[in-house]
């Protein structure tokens, strides 16, 4: 029988197995790089594309730290929230089921010992044991939450139920983040959390409003009968980085038509007005509220108030567009006025916005550059029920 011949990678092999093991002082300084390593990742956020700054961690004592669930994480406001939290040092799970959420919102968390990510669906029950529960999940843009109005009324109910029923077995409070939409076309202006509204229950607009209405009479119900810790912040207009593309909101839309020299389409006449906060305040006001003994419904919003055309004239002029303002017919039930009236957010939460209007565009048409050059092109969604661009559908 002949010898099979050797060849250059059998002596490589043979040679790679004939080196010299690791010394114990390489293996101490090797081991030493890795602990050092988990270290450092446990105190801060990695940078990514879509978080480029680095958000650095405190280390909280077990008797301190609180494992957090944040349903809705993953998006835009959530995302935000999950930022504060886990800078605080707190233990943070999110649920998301990705309608509207965004994994590259909370990626920069993924290797953090403190952050779970759970895509789960609010609307069927879990099981966790928590110590806090910030409910946010369902979609909050009138495009978003028509095109699928039965589950919007479904997560807004359901999940509400089932938020409510894990709190009550851990113990856990329970914060709902309800909409000033519940205001409906308001009478009373500016609108304070005494107003009960003006609303249409069976208008396209429904679904969320009166999904959110219900979800605060759940809150109540459950805090008078089963005494859970429960509080709620009515939100009005928000905007900031991280707002998705395609929602249809008025900020986003402005800002990318103008950003790509294209018309800005205004529904109606553009009278109406709106009162925008930028999200870091939202967020600061939402822990605040948390952290308080109010157990009543805040207003968390910025009472500066602007028409629709004027703010669009605004944005168009503070990204140096060439775009001409398009007046189009005007959305069913689209409220005439929204203001925030934050005297109760003053009194016990000691709350009220720091960031102006201006400064936070600044930030938001910055981050919306970002969206349009990795993009190449984004076309904005109209008034009409549209799916979230890259969403995830459950019935």
């Amino acid at each position: 029988m002949s010898t099979p011949k050797s060849n250059g990678t059998d002596k490589r092999r043979w040679s790679d197995m004939s080196e010299a093991p690791e010394t114990p002082n390489a293996k101490k300084k090797r081991l030493e790089r890795f602990v050092a390593d988990q270290q450092l990742l446990a105190s801060q956020s990695i940078p990514t594309p879509h978080t480029p700054r680095v958000i650095n961690t405190v280390r909280l004592p077990d008797s301190l730290r609180k494992k957090i669930l944040v349903t809705g994480g993953a998006g835009f406001v959530g995302s935000h929230l999950v930022d504060k939290l886990m800078s605080a040092g707190h233990e943070v799970v999110v649920l998301d089921n990705f309608f509207t959420g965004r994994k590259a919102n909370v990626e920069h968390w993924l290797h953090h010992p403190n952050f779970s990510l759970m895509m789960h669906d609010v609307t069927q029950s879990i099981l966790l044991e928590v110590d806090q529960i910030y409910h946010l999940a369902c979609p909050a843009s009138p495009p978003h939450y028509q095109y699928n109005p039965v589950k919007t009324i479904k997560t807004s109910t359901m999940g509400t139920i089932n938020m409510l029923g894990l709190a009550k077995r851990v113990k856990a409070r329970i914060l709902l983040a309800s909409t000033s939409e519940i205001y409906g076309d308001p009478t009373v202006h500016p609108q304070p959390e005494s107003y009960w509204g003006n609303v249409n229950t069976i208008g396209p607009r429904a679904c969320y409003d009166e999904g959110k209405r219900v979800a605060e009479t759940m809150m109540y119900a459950y805090k008078n009968q089963n005494d859970v810790s429960v509080r709620i912040a009515r939100i009005f207009n928000t905007f900031g980085p991280r707002m998705h593309p395609n929602d249809g909101r008025v900020v986003s839309n402005f800002i990318i038509q103008s950003l790509q020299n294209k018309d800005i389409t205004i529904y109606g006449d553009g009278s109406q007005t709106r009162s925008f906060q930028y999200v870091d305040d939202l967020v600061d006001g939402l822990v605040k509220l948390m952290e308080g003994d109010y157990d009543s419904p805040v207003n968390i919003g910025n009472p500066d108030e602007y028409s629709i055309k004027d703010f669009a004239t605004m944005i168009r002029d503070m990204c140096g567009s060439k775009s001409e303002i398009k007046f189009l017919p005007a959305v069913a039930d689209d409220p005439t006025q929204r203001k925030a009236d934050i005297r109760t957010a003053k009194r016990e939460l000691d709350w009220e916005p720091k960031v102006s209007v201006d400064e936070g565009l600044v930030k938001t048409i910055d981050y919306f550059q970002g969206e349009v050059d990795a993009a190449g092109e984004i076309v904005p969604t109209g008034p009409d029920a549209a799916k979230p661009k890259g969403s995830f559908t459950t019935g």
